[in-house]
């Protein structure tokens, strides 16, 4: 099952205020990118933060799960509650670089026979 758009714009109203919020759909689910920064992940209407030493303290009490098969375990992010959820945005801003950008794939060139 994916998440259904709904869900993700009431997520980024939720964090409305803490950088720019954009939104990327990757693989059936999305991810939630601040100031372009991947930030959380959305996969099954449930939000998921990378399991990190500078969020625990204010994710103590959540739950835990994996976005998908395969993947390490993550918190889940309460974003019902958006005070606890634009906290730990801007707790993860500092310590999460920007993606690496895509090299260009250079065009095919035909070779004559």
């Amino acid at each position: 099952m994916t998440s259904n758009l709904d869900f993700i714009v009431y997520i980024c109203d939720q964090i409305s205020g803490v950088g720019s919020v954009r939104y990327r759909k990757m693989f059936g689910d999305y991810m939630i990118y601040v100031d372009d920064k991947p930030i959380l992940l959305v996969c099954d209407n449930t939000v998921y933060v990378k399991i990190l030493p500078c969020v625990a303290t204010l994710l103590a009490a959540a739950e835990k799960g994996c976005p998908y098969p395969g993947a390490k375990e993550h918190y889940i992010l309460d974003i019902d509650d958006g005070e606890l959820a634009k906290a730990v945005i801007e707790t993860l801003l500092p310590v999460t670089a920007l993606p690496k950008p895509r090299k260009k794939k250079a065009p095919k060139t035909e070779t004559g026979d």
